[in-house]
């Protein structure tokens, strides 16, 4: 079948003796036809036009239009994948088997001397719920060898886990592995196998609520492909801590984490290589784009003397300045069972002459268990460059600021996060030069949950909104999502794939959502749907878009045949940016 080339579920790993390559693909599904299918004729060569003949297989009749499951959005047609083995001198493909049937392997890298394969195996029964941007997915590490005759299930598999990274001396397996929060993103704790003892340990372990200016946990989505020293006893990871991401190393003896890049800049850096301890990093800011750096890994315990190189210009484009601001909540906003949480907002200012009053855009993140960090983004940057200061909330629920506040929005969405979003924005403008009287809204996906609450709640307050694949109304997004269990854990509910709603949870879910808001709502709304999302299918925008037509408010459509919940092709990328931008100039009566 198909070779697999997503980050989620694709390898392409050399074998130690460099004479076979391991990787993922598409398990081939048994041929089908209609009832009515005639026999195929033949060719003028005298060759069947299929090669049906040549497998001996017979094809099902009437099962052409059977459906097959799949992992959702972005992963459309990816259903079962089997672990292939090529050898590169005989060219012969081997399918390895011995796997157990209620799991999906992915991920896949060779064990020590090329005795087997180490792998995750995602559980797919009774159905596959979405895994794109969902890292909380059942699953374990398992290791086969290559006759399939036995595997040995290495980690627990009441959690999930993914980025099994082999030492360089082949004697320690370092993962990520997830906590009891059921978020679709949080906080991990950093586990280490012992080849050698077979024994499992936490090295870093879920940080519920980390001091100040202290360490926050680990939030990647992903480990580096290399990130371990060549002493086989420093791995180095990037994560995200509060609104930056930074680079560490951490001690698998001691669990000891090392910052190699905090300070008093308040760049983003991101983790590519690490070749015999040369270490390639990406760095960035939202006026800086990206660019690369060099550094060699210090002795342990000198980390912090790490140079750094750069490999090209860094230097800040002209016309854009930012800053991150920390906002504490009303104490009538506090969250009782989690009190004393900050959130935090990015803010680009434009370069403008003294006394000039620009116009603000808000943009609050998707996810929600997503986070804006002080890296290079095109849109925010451009829109500054346009005129427009810019501010990105960090709600209280966003990653990289410990597990509590991730835990502290579950049941609480429509409520502490568009508060959060607001009390961000009052106080913006009040603490700032900017013009109050023109605020535009920028959200998509939970964003725009945000936002379309936010329009609701605050008749008139915003200027003009834009949204992309909104979640408007969570009692009729839980039939139609990939991803069910999103809906009901962040509306406070537990979830199990066997249940059924009730009246008072589909009560409780509608009482959650925008729709119930709409009615009052003034705001001009720009609405942009990917057809292919399967996330948040677009009957989510299609229902808004009517209740605004329905009450004579401004709206209009954007429908993208061939993109999906992210909207990130190229050709619809630019044309969302400069419908925003018509869209937002038309409201403040700029010139087009």
């Amino acid at each position: 079948g198909k070779v697999y080339e997503d980050d989620l579920f694709g390898c392409l790993e050399w074998s130690y003796s460099e004479t076979c390559i391991l990787y993922v693909a598409e398990k081939k599904t048994p041929k089908a036809e209609s009832f009515f299918q005639s026999k195929p004729e033949h060719s003028v060569n005298g060759n069947k036009d299929d090669n049906r003949a040549k497998d001996g297989q017979k094809p099902e009749k009437g099962c052409q239009f059977v459906y097959w499951d799949d992992w959702g959005e972005a992963l459309t047609n990816k259903s079962t994948p089997v672990l292939c083995v090529l050898n590169i001198w005989s060219g012969n493909v081997s399918v390895l088997h011995g796997i157990p049937e209620h799991i999906s392997p992915g991920e896949a890298i060779w064990a020590p001397e090329d005795a087997g394969i180490i792998f995750v195996g995602r559980w797919h029964v009774p159905w596959r719920l979405g895994l794109k941007y969902c890292t909380n997915r059942k699953s374990a590490l398992y290791c086969v060898d290559l006759t399939g005759n036995e595997y040995l299930e290495i980690s627990s598999g009441i959690n999930s886990v993914r980025s099994p990274r082999l030492s360089p001396d082949q004697h320690h397996l370092i993962f990520l592995e997830g906590g009891s929060v059921k978020t679709h993103h949080q906080c991990y704790g950093l586990s280490l196998y012992n080849l050698d003892k077979k024994v499992t340990s936490t090295v870093v372990g879920i940080v519920d609520y980390p001091a100040i200016d202290g360490f926050t946990g680990v939030y990647s989505s992903a480990l580096a492909r290399k990130c371990w020293a060549t002493d086989s006893q420093r791995i180095l990871i990037d994560t995200t801590q509060r609104s930056r991401k930074d680079l560490f190393v951490v001690n698998i003896a001691t669990g000891t984490v090392t910052p190699l890049t905090a300070g008093p800049d308040t760049a983003s850096w991101t983790l590519l290589d690490v070749c015999q301890d040369l270490i390639v990093v990406s760095c960035s800011s939202p006026n800086c784009p990206p660019n690369l750096k060099v550094g060699f890994l210090p002795a342990a315990g000198h980390e912090q003397e790490i140079i750094w190189m750069a490999l090209g210009e860094d230097k800040p484009l002209n016309g854009i300045e930012w800053k991150i601001l920390t906002f504490t909540p009303h104490f009538e906003h506090e969250n009782p069972k989690f009190n004393s949480l900050q959130f935090e907002g990015i803010l680009l200012l434009p370069g403008q002459e003294q006394n000039a009053k620009p116009p603000l855009v808000v943009s609050p993140h998707g996810g929600p268990n997503s986070v804006f960090i002080t890296c290079w983004m095109l849109m925010p940057a451009v829109f500054c460059r346009l005129g427009y200061s810019v501010l990105l909330v960090n709600y209280r629920g966003s990653c990289g600021f410990g597990q509590d506040s991730i835990r502290s929005l579950l049941g609480n969405i429509g409520s502490q996060d568009v508060k959060d979003v607001q009390f961000a924005v009052e106080c913006v403008l009040k603490g700032e030069v900017m013009d109050s009287e023109n605020v535009l809204l920028i959200g998509g996906s939970h964003g725009g949950f945000i936002g379309c609450h936010l329009i609701g709640q605050y008749p008139g307050f915003y200027k003009a909104f834009a949204t992309r694949n909104p979640v408007i109304n969570l009692a009729s997004k839980l039939g139609t999502t990939d991803s069910p269990d999103h809906t009901m854990v962040q509306a406070g509910f537990d979830y199990a794939q066997d249940q059924l709603p009730t009246p008072s949870v589909l009560a409780t879910l509608l009482s959650k959502s925008p729709i119930t808001y709409i009615s009052q709502a003034t705001t001009p709304v720009l609405i942009m749907l990917g057809e292919k999302d399967k996330r948040v299918h677009p009957s989510q925008g299609l229902e808004l878009h009517r209740a605004l037509k329905a009450r004579g408010i401004p709206v209009r459509l954007l429908w993208y045949p061939d993109d999906n919940h992210s909207l990130s092709n190229v050709d619809t990328e630019a044309d969302v940016f400069m419908n925003i931008a018509v869209w937002f100039n038309f409201a403040l009566n700029r010139p087009q």
